[in-house]
């Protein structure tokens, strides 16, 4: 057993010898049947051969190197090296570092013993108990149990992959911060941040900067989402947008839940849903939006004051519901719809659309139907019933049918436009033809009951039929109505992820190498993290001791 004064390392070996010429100031110490043993301040060490250099308190250890920190850190190698006044070892070749949860492999490691930090610039793997991780730099944080991982990071794990340019990992939790252009990559979706967070243990997280998920028909992007993929839920908060990539729908909002196994999703906070039909699009908001059912087999419900909007058609109602399927959409108690200049009101709502050419076939109102439309100076020509029927053409109305019950009351204008009565009427049925949005003919079918009154001998109170109700100043003119009168959401803070730690550079305020370490101080200055990989070096391989005589 040999020692030094003050900073001792202590070594036991079968075999020492001198060898002043090719290792001057040095003992040559080697392996007979037991391998070469050192212990300096809590690291162990065992080796086949050593070449130590008592003095300055260094040594430099040759195959089947095992180092041992307590009893959490073990590391093998080929090849390892140590410096008593500094407590720092470099080992290379065949790197094995292992703690009770995780396992690091790399070519080359250096170990500040005093900082507690490891730190791998050649490429390295770690593995856990639940994933993969490999990196071409790496800086392990021993007092934290925390990696930090830089370029073509890459989380592999039987259910996802992960790639990030920058990844911080507490090995204990199994927490990952992902830092830069990162995905989540499994066989249902697909996962896109620039910030975010994830437990690879309970595989969910969230993300909070250019966030989106794509499922296998959806894209949902938003300010903030979270993110569990073994039951498939996502939900997502401010600047919502959901892009149905099959059916050619996009929803906006200011938050939503996703629930992929079910096929379904609700978003709320000034919910709109875009749906592509043909050239123009049709658009519904409501205070909720739940959307659910398969592709081509999916429904829509927007409730608590919905409309509905497009170019040619607009309308209100308490709910509407859209089916898909059937091309059915409902639009349920106090409806009003407005096509070119008629409004349309009635119990219920119906329109239906050809679910081949997605243009609207025909309309049918229940109950209580009632079509308005202004004349053209005064007064509104009015038809009322208990059902409504209309037909569509190019998306336009040209022929409406009243059914029981019927009354109407018209404004008969002459060829120049001028007032010549008031018609009122009853009937069975009624039958009106349109022609660019306007009141081309009206035939009145059995038990008719038709008069025509100078205007001036028609009572002012009589010019309105019961029920009469004109909602002109609810009708939606254009896109921006279908948030008009809403309050504007207050929006969550997004508290989001720290940034990352910028940490001072590994190799800073090293001292000299001992001048007999198989590194050089260039390797180690001013080694940036940031350094492509094609610009990184391996550290060299050891200079091999010369065999030592069997005697």
């Amino acid at each position: 057993m040999f020692s030094q004064e003050g900073k001792k390392i202590d070594f036991t070996s079968d075999r020492s010898r001198v060898d002043q010429e090719n290792y001057p100031d040095a003992f040559v110490l080697s392996k007979v049947k037991n391998q070469v043993y050192f212990i300096h301040e809590g690291i162990e060490v065992w080796c086949d051969r050593a070449i130590f250099y008592q003095m300055d308190s260094f040594f430099r250890a040759f195959g089947n190197v095992r180092m041992k920190q307590g009893d959490t850190i073990n590391m093998t190698s080929k090849y390892a090296e140590y410096n008593g006044n500094t407590q720092f070892a470099f080992a290379s070749e065949d790197v094995v570092l292992t703690t009770p949860s995780n396992k690091l492999t790399t070519d080359s490691l250096f170990f500040n013993r005093v900082k507690q930090e490891a730190f791998y610039r050649s490429g390295g793997k770690v593995q856990d108990s639940a994933s993969t991780i490999t990196s071409i730099r790496g800086r392990y944080f021993m007092n934290q149990e925390k990696f930090s991982f830089k370029q073509n990071v890459k989380v592999r794990n039987p259910e996802y992959d992960i790639d990030s340019e920058n990844l911080d990992f507490y090995s204990e939790e199994g927490h990952a911060y992902l830092y830069g252009p990162s995905t989540i990559t499994s066989e249902t979706s697909v996962v896109y941040c620039e910030r975010g967070f994830y437990d690879t243990r309970n595989d969910n997280g969230f993300f909070v900067k250019n966030s989106k998920v794509d499922y296998e028909n959806r894209k949902l992007e938003g300010d903030s989402i979270f993110f569990d993929r073994p039951s498939g839920f996502a939900s997502a908060t401010n600047n919502i947008k959901i892009t149905d990539t099959i059916n050619q729908s996009l929803i906006t909002g200011h938050y939503a839940e996703v629930f992929r196994k079910k096929d379904s999703l609700f978003i709320t906070k000034n919910p709109i849903v875009a749906i592509k039909q043909e050239k123009d699009s049709v658009y519904l908001a409501s205070d909720t939006l739940l959307v659910t059912g398969e592709v081509d087999n999916r429904d829509i419900r927007a409730y608590y004051d919905a409309r509905i909007f497009k170019f040619d058609l607009s309308g209100k109602a308490d709910s509407i519901h859209s089916s898909e399927k059937t091309g059915l959409t409902k639009l349920i108690r106090n409806p009003v719809l407005w096509s070119g200049e008629s409004q349309i009101t009635g119990d219920t709502i119906h329109l239906i659309s050809n679910t081949e050419t997605e243009k609207l076939d025909s309309l049918r109102v229940f109950e209580n139907s009632f079509m308005i439309q202004k004349d053209s100076i005064e007064g509104y020509n009015q038809i009322k019933g208990k059902e409504l029927y209309g037909l569509f053409e190019n998306n336009e109305i040209y022929e409406v049918d009243i059914i029981k019950n019927t009354e109407s009351l018209f404004y008969v204008r002459d060829d120049s436009s001028d007032l010549v009565g008031i018609d009122k009427s009853l009937s069975a049925k009624i039958k009106i033809l349109l022609e660019e949005q306007e009141i081309l003919d009206v035939t009145y079918y059995n038990n008719v009951d038709s008069k025509t009154f100078p205007s001036s001998q028609f009572p002012e109170n009589s010019k309105e039929l019961k029920g009469f109700s004109w909602r002109g100043e609810e009708r939606l003119t254009s896109k921006a109505d279908l948030l008009k009168g809403r309050e504007r959401p207050v929006l969550p803070k997004i508290k989001g992820i720290k940034d990352p730690e910028i940490y001072e550079d590994f190799f800073e305020g090293m001292d000299e190498l001992n001048s007999n370490s198989n590194l050089k101080n260039s390797t180690l200055k001013n080694i940036k993290e940031n350094t492509p990989p094609k610009a990184l070096e391996k550290s060299p391989k050891p200079k091999t001791i010369k065999p030592i005589d069997e005697e």
